[in-house]
């Protein structure tokens, strides 16, 4: 799932009405990875929802590190960033840029499915 907001919404407020929609479509999800800028009452709000919200933080140690899921949302926002729609805001309603970013992700998707 995605959502589109404002930038002048935090992420962690936007994380909210995103996980409640994910709960109610898929009511068996238990697990999510998030960013540290999900992280605080955020938590305490999934865990009450049976929700396990793990923060993935970043490295503090110089160089390049692997870790655990980071890489999953890096290398997603790098496949994004080949559509050069998705590079600014060109649109005036949130609801044309959540339909560009799931065309670029179907494209996506299509893309690997039919890779020899």
């Amino acid at each position: 799932m995605a959502q589109v907001h404002a930038a002048d919404i935090q992420d962690r407020d936007g994380a909210r009405p995103l996980l409640e929609a994910l709960l109610e479509k898929y009511p068996t999800v238990r697990h999510v990875w998030a960013d540290g800028g999900y992280a605080g009452e955020l938590i305490k709000w999934a865990e009450e929802r049976k929700l396990e919200l793990e923060i993935v933080r970043r490295s503090d140690k110089p160089g390049f590190h692997v870790l655990p899921r980071r890489w999953v949302v890096e290398r997603t926002f790098g496949w994004l960033g080949f559509f050069r729609r998705l590079s600014k805001e060109y649109e005036e309603l949130l609801a044309i840029s959540k339909s560009v970013l799931y065309s670029a992700l179907t494209q996506r998707m299509l893309q690997r499915l039919t890779e020899p």
